[in-house]
């Protein structure tokens, strides 16, 4: 037996490998008048329960993404892509940890719809894997 894992899959691909993207800032305001001067489009502040963040305008419901304050400011500098995945959450969430990664997050439920969570690659990258 092999200890290399599959990289062959027997489901479809995804539409979009990247669903969303999260940009962690010092201060949300600034941040939201930076991004919406260069990109000439206002961001959208929603709260979230545990704080509020900044969605960016996108057009025909193209992927897009937040900003969010880094209260610790461990990940500032450190975007992280959210992927959809092909199956279950559950599923792909079972593959990470077997390829070697980590899930450091519990499973978050959206109340736009859809539940995804955090995770760590082999090399220690956050990433976070999404289900709709």
């Amino acid at each position: 037996m092999s200890d290399q894992i599959s990289t062959q899959t027997t489901n479809e691909a995804p539409e979009n490998v990247a669903v969303w993207f999260e940009i962690p800032v010092r201060d949300l305001e600034k941040s939201k008048v930076f991004y919406g001067t260069v990109l000439q489009s206002d961001l959208r502040t929603e709260d979230m329960g545990n704080g509020d963040i900044a969605v960016f305008a996108t057009r025909n419901g193209g992927v897009g993404g937040h900003l969010y304050v880094d209260r610790d400011n461990a990940g500032v500098g450190a975007q992280i892509v959210h992927m959809g995945t092909p199956d279950a959450l559950e599923k792909s969430l079972d593959r990470a940890v077997s390829a070697g990664g980590s899930v450091v997050s519990d499973i978050i439920t959206l109340p736009s719809g859809g539940r995804f969570a955090y995770c760590t690659d082999v090399d220690g990258n956050r990433f976070g894997l999404f289900s709709g």
